[in-house]
């Protein structure tokens, strides 16, 4: 969440809201945002539904759910999905930018 908050003003800029989805509960959500006064919206997923949908998996012996990102429209069409294989296996957000810019040539 760190690099998606360095770069949160070039989302901005590209009209992308930016929303986190995590094993948190409600609660311990609302405080982690808070806490971190992070500016993009969080929603917990204690169950993991939402990310069992979008295909994230899990791997307890690398300590739980991959990072898992995709980039979805307004038509909730997937236009980038990136499943990490470890805790670090997270493309950059140039990555997402180059993606991005692409499709709206």
């Amino acid at each position: 969440m760190a690099q998606l908050r360095l770069d949160h003003d070039q989302f901005v800029s590209r009209n992308i809201q930016v929303v986190i989805l995590g094993p948190e509960d409600e609660n311990a959500f609302r405080v982690y945002w808070e806490k971190h006064k992070l500016p993009f919206i969080g929603i917990p997923d204690p169950h993991g539904e939402v990310l069992r949908a979008f295909g994230q998996e899990v791997n307890l012996f690398k300590l739980g759910r991959m990072p898992a990102q995709v980039l979805v429209d307004t038509n909730q069409k997937a236009l980038f999905a990136h499943y990490g294989h470890s805790m670090s296996d997270i493309p950059a957000n140039s990555e997402i930018f180059e993606v991005l810019d692409a499709i709206r040539i």
